[in-house]
Formats: structure tokens, sequence, C-alpha cells
């Protein structure tokens, strides 16, 4: 699933802190050394919040409109986009085995052209799937 929600970043009295916030994420909070790494670690801090969501079947709260998020006046607001789809074939890299039925002439040919069936299955979930 892809997502778009913005992120409040507050930087500290001498601009070499950013702390960031995802405000329609409760708990999704994380600090940046500059700016470009406060959004890289904030996008990553969402990944991770959506993906146990999705998983635990949690309500996953739609984004508010950027004009009315809460902020102050030093604070800078930028969307962030998260693919929890992505961030899943980046992250979770663990096979797991799943038996799978073909028709013997199917499989008899594939195995003298030297065709990886789990290769095959995997490219072609990766494409069913982001569709």
């Amino acid at each position: 699933m892809k997502y778009i929600y913005t992120a409040v970043f507050t930087p500290n009295d001498d601009n070499t802190k950013f702390f960031a916030r995802i405000p329609d994420l409760p708990g999704c909070i994380t600090t940046g050394d500059s700016l470009e790494d406060a959004i890289n670690q904030i996008t990553d801090a969402a990944s991770g919040w959506l993906v146990v969501a999705e998983d635990e079947g949690l309500n996953i709260p739609d984004a508010t409109k950027q004009a009315v998020v809460n902020r102050s006046e030093n604070d800078l607001l930028s969307l962030i986009q998260v693919d929890t789809i992505s961030y899943r074939a980046a992250t979770d890299t663990r096979a797991v085995r799943k038996n799978v039925s073909l028709p013997q002439w199917m499989a008899n040919l594939a195995e003298k052209r030297g065709v990886n069936c789990s290769q095959i299955l995997q490219e072609s979930l990766m494409k069913k799937l982001r569709a």
C-alpha cells in the first residue's frame, strides 16, 4: 500500500538536529542530524509504523490536510510517501517454503530448460502485487 502523510520537522536552536514527527501516526517520532537525514529517518519510522498496523489489523488514520496540521512558527512541513510493499521487500528477506502444483509436463520442461520455478513465481507475484 502507498500512503502520504505530512511530517513536521522542528530544528534545534542551532539547526544541528531536527526532531521529526507524523502527527497522524501516534508515537511516530525520530531525529536527524540534518533535514535530509530527518526526512529519511521519519520515512523509515512511518514505514515500520504502517507495516505493523497492516499486519496487526490496526486502524490506519487518514492523512490530515497540511493546512490544519498543528505546528509552531519554526517548524517545517513536508509530505512523506510510504510504500509498505517496497519497504517489506527491502527489509523482510526471509524465505518461506510454499508447495505449488504444476502439470507434470510443465515441471519436466522447466527442469530440462533450467528454469528456476521459485524465481519465476517470486517475479510474477511481485509484478501482480504492485499492480
